[in-house]
């Protein structure tokens, strides 16, 4: 038990020190991939389809829109109006 203990606190742990310094395009993949893969387990478990397989879909399709809204969100922060203005 204490054993177990100590691995879920190293993981979370782990966890938590490898989402700092991370740019808007890996916080959306990473996020994405993780809401996608939640979403696709709930789909597979309601239709009666594998769980796995509906998770590693989800959780690819969710990495890749996630990236890509991030990816948006870090090109966007230089955009300027008409007058050259920063917004």
């Amino acid at each position: 038990m204490k054993s177990m203990l100590l691995c879920i606190v190293l993981a979370v742990s782990l966890g938590l020190v490898a989402c700092t310094n991370m740019n808007r395009t890996q916080q959306g993949a990473l996020s994405g991939g993780a809401i996608g893969a939640g979403a696709g387990l709930g789909i597979s478990a309601l239709s009666g389809g594998s769980l796995g397989t509906g998770a590693l879909i989800g959780g690819a399709l969710g990495a890749v829109a996630g990236g890509l809204y991030g990816n948006e969100q870090d090109q966007g922060s230089g955009r300027r109006d008409r007058r050259g203005s920063r917004y």
